[in-house]
């Protein structure tokens, strides 16, 4: 697919007709292979390996070398340094449907998506034409619009546990402002998090984190001072026992539990039933809250979020990526008895300059009203397991027979190098992150951008094809077997 409006154009024509907003939305096309039965083999098994696409990467090369002087570490977020996959960043030019394009001109299947946030693909026409609209009348007021009124409804009727919500500017901040109302609301201090899931760096989370910290193999970070950082108990995910004995010693101390649903940051990590129950059932006893960090699963595994996939009905949950189209974004809401305690109606201050951002508003109500009228979910989780399913298939492949570990919900997906089931962080540790930067440099050269760390997810959008899925496993094959044959 080398363009999203020329991918999408199917899927909008009914959009384009209608006269009603939220109809106008509609789309027959997007669901065309949502009930087609795939053969795996078919797409890869008696595929030729590619030759190593002729890239060049001259240009990025003296963009990094000016932004090392300026910027520290040349990146403005750490993971983009390209460091534990062993090269150099790429600077990206433009991008559109499934593809980036860098300052050389070479062209990339993404499976970044700009972190989770593009789930329609770049350039989507109905977000693009949004911010277009909206970006004529201001780019921000610093005063209150029509469209963060339409986009609080909008989440609170999609989500069943929100029945408030207040905006902010990015998920970082949506976890913040969450862990300090609920320490507010119970008038505790205590925060139980689990190892390696990442909810921003504010201080009181960089505790045995994941994403950055975990790609530069950082345990926590210098300048979070100890005192914070105490009252915050770091437990491993999954781990039944530890949260009950947690909670058996200090019940009466413990605000909250803050968790990643579905971990993203550790590489991609599910739960088990029994550890949701646990969570839910410990903190209706105790009077703790319960904080669902959905910044990377709402409104992307299912349209509700985990929640909606664990049937759970969290006190306080927490938004971002999906909800901005792209454009920096963060929301935290939950229970109207606990809301209602932020500032101005309450105590609990927080505020924002650009929160509730024009512009961020109108791509995230454009994006979630497509979701809403398309219902793209059936589709996405199909092409999420045909690439799951195909990373498998290769690395168990009689000549190959490399150990892999491949964990996938719709729309995100992770492989580890390790002959262990990845349930938490210290599992997720024992894969080979060397033998995964041989891939993910072998993956690049053959136009695959997948994300530069082995603890991140990757990102599949709506506009992902199965054609884009068999070109992504005949590189991935390729990549993993000169990996391999460079180790013999």
């Amino acid at each position: 697919m080398g363009s999203n409006a020329t991918a999408d154009k199917s899927a909008d024509k009914s959009a384009d007709k209608s006269a009603d907003k939220d109809k106008s939305e509609k789309s027959q096309g997007d669901n065309t292979e949502t009930h087609e039965k795939v053969d795996i083999h078919s797409l890869h098994g008696k595929a030729k390996a590619p030759a190593l696409q002729p890239f060049t990467f001259e240009r990025s090369s003296k963009l990094f070398a000016r932004a090392l002087e300026r910027i520290p570490g040349g990146v403005n977020s750490p993971v983009r340094a390209c460091k534990s996959v062993g090269r150099e960043p790429i600077f990206m030019a433009h991008a559109d449907g499934p593809h980036m394009f860098d300052e050389d001109k070479n062209r990339y299947l993404d499976y970044v998506g700009s972190w989770g946030a593009m789930i329609l693909g770049h350039c989507h026409p109905r977000v693009m034409e949004a911010i277009e609209t909206a970006v004529r009348n201001s780019t921000s007021f610093g005063a209150p619009s029509r469209a963060e009124v339409e986009m609080a409804e909008l989440i609170c009727e999609i989500v069943p546990s929100l029945e408030m919500v207040r905006m902010v500017n990015s998920g970082t901040e949506a976890c913040m402002s969450a862990i300090r109302l609920a320490r507010a609301f119970t008038k505790r201090s205590l925060i139980v998090k689990f190892d390696g899931c990442y909810h921003g760096h504010a201080d009181s989370f960089l505790v045995k984190a994941g994403s950055g910290l975990a790609t530069l193999g950082i345990s926590s970070s210098p300048g979070a001072p100890e005192e914070l950082t105490k009252l915050t108990l770091s437990l491993p995910y999954n781990d039944v026992d530890a949260l009950r004995e947690a909670f058996a010693k200090k019940s009466d101390e413990i605000a909250a539990i803050i968790v990643e649903p579905i971990v993203g940051n550790a590489g991609l990590i599910t739960p088990s039933d029994e550890f949701i129950k646990c969570m839910v059932g410990l903190c209706k006893d105790s009077g703790a809250l319960l904080i669902y960090d959905e910044v990377m699963t709402g409104f992307r595994v299912a349209f509700g979020g985990a929640q909606e996939l664990h049937k759970v009905k969290p006190d306080l949950s927490c938004f971002g990526k999906v909800i901005g189209g792209g454009l920096p974004v963060g929301a935290y809401g939950g229970r109207k008895d606990v809301m209602e305690h932020i500032a101005p109606q309450g105590s609990v201050y927080q505020a924002g300059t650009l929160s509730g951002n024009p512009l961020a508003m109108a791509a995230g109500l454009a994006q979630l009203r497509f979701l809403k009228a398309n219902k793209p979910y059936a589709r996405l989780g199909e092409i999420t397991e045909l690439l799951a399913n195909g990373l498998k298939e290769i690395a168990a492949k009689e000549d190959i027979a490399v150990p892999l570990q491949v964990t996938h919900v719709p729309g995100m997906v992770s492989f580890f190098f390790t002959d262990k089931p990845v349930t938490d962080f210290e599992s997720a540790l024992t894969c080979d992150t060397e033998l995964f930067g041989k891939v993910w440099r072998g993956l690049l050269e053959r136009g695959i951008y997948w994300p530069p760390s082995q603890f991140e997810s990757a990102f599949i959008s709506t506009v992902h094809s199965k054609a884009d899925v068999h070109e992504t496993l005949v590189a991935f094959e390729a990549s993993l077997r000169a990996a391999i044959a460079k180790d013999k």
